[in-house]
C-alpha cells in the first residue's frame, strides 16, 4: 500500500515554538526548523535575524494526511500565534517573525485562504489577520543547533519564559491530537 506523505511549510514567529508544538502532533512525522519568503540562497540564522534576507524563521512539517489534515495543521497553526502583528511575535520584532503559509499545492492556498476567511468573518481576533499566503519557492534548513532547540535546552530562559508556556497551552487546547 502506497502512504502519502504532505509537507507544510509555515511561519509563525519563532521556530523554535512551532517546531515543539508541531511534533507533538499525530500524523506529524518530521518538523524541520529553517528559512523561507527570501531572496538570499542558503541564509545563515545570524543574516536572517539582522532580517535583511526577507527569509522568515520557518518550519517544514512532513504528515501522513491519513491521520492529520492540512487543514488541522492549520487550525493548530492559527491557534498557537497571534496571526494579527505584523513582523512580530511578543518581543521578537522583524519580517523574519512574520506570519505566513508557504503552500505547495492549490489544495494547500484554498484552505490557506479559507480558513483565514473563516478567522477573519469569525472575528476571533480584534484586529485583522496579517497572515501572508504565497507560493512555496524554496526552504533551508537552519543550522543544526537549532533543530529540536526546546527539546535539547530546556532550562534555557527563553524556552521557559516563552516557548513552555506556548507548549503547555497548545497541550491542553489539542489534547486529542498528540501523540500517545
Amino acid at each position: 500500500m502506497l502512504q502519502r506523505r504532505e509537507i507544510a511549510t509555515l511561519a509563525g514567529g519563532c521556530f523554535w515554538c512551532l517546531e515543539s508544538i508541531f511534533g507533538e502532533l499525530r500524523g506529524v512525522e518530521k518538523v524541520v526548523s529553517g528559512y523561507s519568503g527570501g531572496f538570499v540562497p542558503d541564509p545563515s540564522y545570524q543574516e536572517v535575524s539582522r532580517g535583511k534576507t526577507c527569509h522568515a524563521e520557518t518550519v517544514q512539517i512532513t504528515f501522513d494526511p491519513e491521520i492529520i489534515s492540512f487543514k488541522e495543521l492549520l487550525d493548530v497553526f492559527f491557534t498557537v500565534h497571534d496571526p494579527t502583528t505584523l513582523n512580530r511575535q511578543g518581543a521578537d520584532v522583524g519580517t523574519q517573525y512574520r506570519s505566513a503559509i508557504f503552500f505547495h499545492t492549490p489544495q494547500q492556498e484554498a484552505a490557506a485562504k479559507e480558513m483565514k476567511n473563516e478567522i477573519e468573518s469569525g472575528k476571533i481576533w480584534n484586529a485583522p489577520i496579517v497572515t501572508e499566503i504565497t507560493q512555496f519557492k524554496v526552504f533551508y534548513p537552519a543550522e543544526e543547533y537549532h533543530q529540536g532547540y526546546f527539546l535539547h535546552n530546556p532550562d534555557q530562559q527563553y524556552c521557559q519564559i516563552v516557548i513552555e508556556p506556548k507548549v503547555t497551552k497548545f497541550r491542553r487546547q489539542f489534547l486529542e491530537k498528540l501523540r500517545k
